[in-house]
């Protein structure tokens, strides 16, 4: 999906504060594909929440007490010596699903879960792309895609 998105929109992007200089960098590319389809900064918010695990819960007030057509989950968790790195995703990831789903909302994956640092700012707009550019991509087209079928229930085809 390239083109703008012709439809008015509200975006909420939460964006953790830990690896502050990695999840800047996955905010700039968030901004950056939102703006790229027609966003201007009117119709996204963005929210800053402690760590990766805090992520879920932002989302779930946000889908619940805003009018928002999506939410953009930005974080980056290095691994580290202990299992917290694995308690951690683990939990962030099932609960941004749960609310996705339980909301029917489109609710963004661009949370980083990298070995290294290396690894992280590889995929914070290094060599291998920018996370946040993609989740922001993905919550666009989804969007998109339950406008259309909406569209589609309401005229029959």
């Amino acid at each position: 999906m390239t083109a703008p998105l012709h439809m008015p929109l509200r975006v909420v992007i939460l964006r953790s504060q830990y690896h502050e200089t990695i999840t800047a960098n996955l905010l700039d590319g968030a901004v950056s594909e939102l703006r790229a389809h027609g966003l201007d900064d009117s119709q996204f918010e963005i929210v800053t929440v402690p760590g990766a695990f805090e992520l879920a819960t932002a989302a779930a007030r946000v889908v619940k007490r805003l009018n928002v057509d999506a939410v953009i989950a930005l974080g980056c968790v290095v691994r580290g010596e202990t299992p917290h790195f694995d308690f951690i995703c683990q939990a962030c990831a099932n609960g941004l699903s749960r609310v996705g789903e339980s909301s029917g909302k489109p609710v963004t994956f661009g949370v980083i879960t990298a070995n290294t640092v290396e690894q992280a700012f590889e995929r914070a707009g290094g060599r291998v792309g920018n996370k946040g550019q993609e989740a922001a991509r993905a919550a666009l087209e989804l969007v998109s895609a339950l406008k259309l079928w909406e569209q589609q229930q309401v005229t029959g085809s």
